[in-house]
């Protein structure tokens, strides 16, 4: 055995989501992680029917390999098939490039430091030294990561070119493929996959025939192919994200802080004492990437962004940028066969309000009573729609009671109880709530639309209340809506804070 040199650092991992909630003392729903570089939320495709048919074949390999997903990577980067070199994730495809052009004894180039650790560490795996006197090979990220910037390619031949955040910066090297250039892709940050762990390399026809020689056998999983190849169907649109990296980036400069110009998914904060900055984030379940010179934050959505926002005001003693809502807060995902539904929610909001699942009605229907439950909600999530709208509908009802439930916590002070009636043109709602934690739904919902019923008892299923809802009228639409809209006003009702103790003679709810 080989052994490495005294001066050689493996790569380390950050502390799991649970390691950092035991530290904390919070829950895993309460920490946000802005130290991945990864999207708030997966690809649309990403969901159990699309592995569905690989799945079924797991038993087999996918002998030729991956033809389909080659062919379709070659097309989306504007190449031939030859030209792409499949791997585990890009770090699969650093290791490979690095034994591929190095050994012992050879020296690889940096092109700029700080930088992305993994090039060091595989010059140091495949037994070269990094220097820049004579090097075999020069490894370049562009756009860097930490800074973001969009720095020159270097002159130096031969060049691998990290591109990982390409689609955020829409400038790429692969027209110099002749020219010596190696350039390798993700799956991980744009297309929001990186648990499946999809990379390729784009070269020219000879290197690219040589790393696929020294490649392993089929490092792609089946099951990775799929995702890969579904989310290649239909590339995300990145305009909103870009959009809000710059409304995060003019945030913190309201806050006094400077970052740094980004071509990525991320900003990089230089600050003087980066660490109890870090530290006190990470209290207030925010997880931020720390470097000597500063910290790094992946761009999320509004929502998450808002709660970094809050706590680099909290822990700069400043003012929030934006309207700081309530702490009664959780964040839950229910990921079934048929579904993947994430929630965050306030219940101390101001009606700040998304539902999409894609169940059409019901998506308003839910939008309605939140709205109108004075709650702030994100809703979001895939499902089976193929099938109908039952599954989705549902499982985003099941989602909603179980964060509702969750943010109740023991329920401590709460008006428990709430009631409201709802007109709206032919139709008329009443509803009636109770909070205290047993469920039962007494739901009479005249014409309904289909699902409304089903929707609200699932969610007082979930949400351990008590719900009765009598709604009438001649128009579908207008009962459901109206039903919706007074169980929201209803619950507005019901979670007031104002109260001592638990609202039961029982002591117990």
């Amino acid at each position: 055995m080989r052994t490495l040199p005294e001066t050689f650092r493996p790569y380390v991992w950050a502390p799991s989501t649970e390691e950092l909630a035991r530290q904390t003392g919070l829950d895993t729903f309460e920490i946000v992680r802005f130290d991945g570089n990864t999207r708030a939320l997966p690809h649309p495709s990403a969901r159990p029917g699309t592995i569905a048919a690989a799945l079924a074949e797991v038993n087999g390999y996918a002998h030729g390999g991956h033809f389909r997903l080659v062919a379709a990577v070659a097309e989306y980067a504007g190449v031939e098939p030859e030209n792409v070199v499949l791997g585990a994730g890009a770090d699969d495809l650093i290791l490979l490039c690095a034994r591929t052009f190095a050994g012992p004894g050879d020296e690889v180039a940096i092109a700029s430091e700080p930088t992305y650790p993994l090039y060091r560490i595989a010059a140091g795996l495949a037994g070269a030294e990094v220097g820049g006197g004579r090097p075999v090979v020069t490894f370049c990220c562009r756009p860097n990561n930490p800074t973001g910037e969009l720095g020159e390619l270097p002159e130096v031949r031969p060049l691998v070119v990290d591109e990982a955040y390409f689609e955020y910066a829409g400038e790429t090297a692969v027209p110099l493929l002749d020219d010596g250039i190696v350039v390798l892709r993700t799956f991980s940050k744009a297309f929001g996959l990186a648990g499946a762990r999809v990379g390729y390399a784009l070269a020219s026809r000879d290197v690219a025939a040589e790393l696929n020689r020294r490649q392993a056998p089929l490092p792609v999983s089946t099951l990775s192919a799929a995702l890969a190849l579904a989310a290649l169907a239909e590339p995300p649109d990145l305009q909103p994200e870009l959009a809000e990296r710059d409304r995060l980036a003019s945030a913190m400069r309201a806050l006094g802080l400077e970052p740094l110009p980004s071509f990525a998914n991320f900003l990089f904060v230089p600050v003087l004492e980066p660490e109890p900055l870090a530290v006190s984030l990470l209290h207030s379940g925010v997880v931020v990437r720390l470097f000597p010179e500063g910290i790094r934050i992946t761009v999320r959505d509004r929502e998450d962004d808002d709660l970094l926002l809050e706590a680099l005001a909290r822990a700069l003693d400043r003012q929030a940028p934006i309207a700081a809502p309530g702490g009664r807060r959780v964040r839950v995902l229910r990921a079934t066969g048929e579904t993947r539904i994430r929630v965050r929610l306030a219940l101390d909001g101001a009606g700040r309000v998304r539902v999409a699942t894609g169940a059409g009605l019901y998506d308003h229907l839910l939008e309605q009573l939140a709205f109108h439950g004075g709650l702030d909600l994100v809703l979001e999530g895939t499902g089976d729609l193929e099938t109908g709208e039952h599954h989705t509908a549902e499982d985003a009802a099941l989602a909603l009671g179980e964060a509702l439930d969750r943010a109740l916590g023991d329920r401590r002070g709460i008006a428990r109880y709430g009631d409201a009636v709802v007109p709206m043109d032919d139709a008329l709602a009443h509803a009636a709530v109770d909070l205290g934690g047993r469920p039962w739904a007494a739901l009479q919902v005249e014409r309904d639309p289909g699902l409304a019923a089903h929707v609200l008892q699932s969610l007082a299923q979930a949400a351990r209340m008590s719900l009765h809802v009598e709604a009438t009228g001649r128009d579908a639409h207008h009962v459901a809506e109206a039903a919706f809209k007074a169980t929201g006003r209803a619950l507005r009702m019901a979670v007031q804070l104002g109260g001592a103790g638990l609202p039961s003679t029982k002591g117990l709810l």
